[in-house]
């Protein structure tokens, strides 16, 4: 794959510095996961994948697998697969990866609904489960979803929300969420890696500041699960909430999974009460009872077929492990900085995630007021970033699929694209 990358980028890398082509060449073929590239799908065209934060790639077993489905359970079992295996798959996979990615022990995650719909509900849940208390503490840069979510339940509940404003190039410190905490919080709700900066919150930490408090804390690890290693039961998480079909390459639309904390997990009424959290779905009761456990989350039925890619992800992660996973993303994020520092920063581009890969998750955002022109012109050539605003282009580097003479000759074409704008203007 990196030779086929090289010649068909061949004037493109001759364009930026020798001894930056040279180290992603060494860094390619000192790679202990380069071999994992081959089991993702290719396809002609495809110059530099850069956005596996957005979505991942699909596995060549993923490709199988669908079409055994198709002729296996569903076509031969029919309805009879529900009590056959289908049932149990939310919690199932859920405890696989609580096992594989969430330092999560069996029995506390669940997959199922959209993150909208499971943010909501947990959300929802922690903020009734702390009576007596009316403030809800998130920040300004959250994704959309969760602030729109919390504004909801805010409205409903009668809450307030104490608004954090980060730096947008970094994050919510812990020091920031302190100076909110108080004996009328009743929830905390941040992302554990910054959608815009990937800068990566002090997790165990601000959990510790939140519980001294006697709130909850509810993480969003949509752009964690997969690319940063994560503690859950050892760091006393309560709640988390997660996507699926970035670094866990799921597909487009795969479900969420939620993690709650087994003490919370009787305390705790989830609000949109269905037939699948019922203790029996099948009885047909006339009144809702609970599940007891993790399956009380669940609300409807669980689709099924969206859960199959995730488990092709996970066996391949399992068997990688995070942090060789984590390695080689810190390499990948560090190449990326450099790059741009030595071969984009002559345009003008700025790295605007942190330089510190303590502090950086999966991604790197760089900054030019150019970029949404730019971003366009690079899906024409092959090469898929995306793109923020107001002028933030986001490399997402999936450590399994990304290579580093792929990433350098995306950031190639970026280079060119701005120089010819310069040479032009």
């Amino acid at each position: 794959m990196t030779d086929h990358l090289t010649d068909d980028n061949a004037d493109i890398l001759a364009e930026l510095p020798a001894p930056l082509v040279d180290r992603a060449r060494a860094l390619d073929a000192a790679d202990p996961l380069a071999d994992h590239r081959r089991s993702f799908v290719e396809v002609d065209g495809l110059v530099s994948y850069l956005d596996g934060n957005s979505l991942g790639r699909p596995l060549k077993a993923t490709r199988d697998r669908l079409a055994r489905f198709v002729d296996g359970p569903w076509g031969s079992r029919l309805i009879r697969a529900w009590d056959e295996e289908w049932m149990d798959a939310p919690t199932q996979l859920g405890d696989l990866l609580g096992r594989v990615v969430l330092g999560a022990a069996a029995g506390q995650t669940v997959v199922a609904d959209s993150t909208t719909v499971m943010l909501y509900k947990l959300a929802r849940a922690a903020v009734d489960g702390r009576p007596g208390r009316d403030e809800i503490v998130a920040d300004t840069e959250n994704f959309p979803t969760d602030r729109f979510v919390l504004e909801g339940i805010a409205a409903e509940r009668g809450l307030r929300i104490r608004w954090i404003t980060p730096d947008p190039a970094g994050g919510v410190t812990l020091d920031e969420v302190r100076a909110e905490l108080g004996e009328r919080t009743a929830l905390v709700l941040l992302s554990h890696v910054a959608y815009k900066s990937a800068y990566v919150a002090d997790l165990p930490a601000i959990t510790a500041a939140a519980h001294d408090a006697g709130a909850l804390v509810l993480w969003d690890l949509c752009h964690s699960a997969g690319a940063v290693e994560l503690s859950l039961d050892a760091d006393e998480v309560d709640l988390a909430v997660g996507c699926t079909y970035k670094y866990l390459n799921g597909g487009p639309g795969a479900p969420a999974f939620g993690y709650v904390a087994a003490r919370l997990q009787d305390r705790l009424r989830q609000p949109i009460q269905g037939w699948m959290g019922h203790d029996a779905p099948f009885a047909m009761a006339d009144h809702y009872q609970p599940a007891s456990g993790i399956r009380r989350f669940i609300s409807g039925t669980p689709p099924i077929v969206g859960m199959l890619p995730m488990r092709d992800m996970l066996a391949l992660i399992e068997q990688v492990g995070m942090p060789a996973i984590r390695a080689k993303s810190v390499a990948l994020t560090d190449f990326a900085v450099e790059l741009a520092d030595e071969a984009l920063a002559p345009y003008d581009v700025r790295v605007v995630s942190p330089h510190d890969p303590s502090r950086r998750g999966g991604h790197v955002t760089l900054d030019h007021p150019d970029f949404r022109r730019v971003t366009a012109a690079l899906w024409a050539r092959g090469v898929v970033p995306d793109f923020r605003p107001p002028q933030g282009l986001r490399l997402g580097l999936s450590p399994l699929s990304t290579g580093f003479v792929e990433l350098t000759a995306g950031l190639g074409h970026v280079a060119q694209l701005l120089r010819e704008k310069r040479n032009h203007a």
